[in-house]
């Protein structure tokens, strides 16, 4: 009986300890490009509004 039951504990010991762990995060995306095209949209901005501004 006593062998039943410390068979019994191991396993489910066994199966509440084999549990799988939860994911990493992500790996995320690099937003060099992204950067890039932003940057030389807001100079194009700049040179707009620069622009206007001389022709008044």
């Amino acid at each position: 009986m006593r062998k039943t039951m410390n068979i019994m504990v191991f396993i489910n010991l066994t199966l509440l300890l084999a549990q799988p762990t939860f994911p990493n995060e992500p790996n995320q995306a690099p937003i060099g490009g992204i950067g890039v095209l932003a940057a030389a949209g807001g100079a194009l901005a700049l040179k707009k509004l620069w622009k206007k501004k001389k022709e008044r």
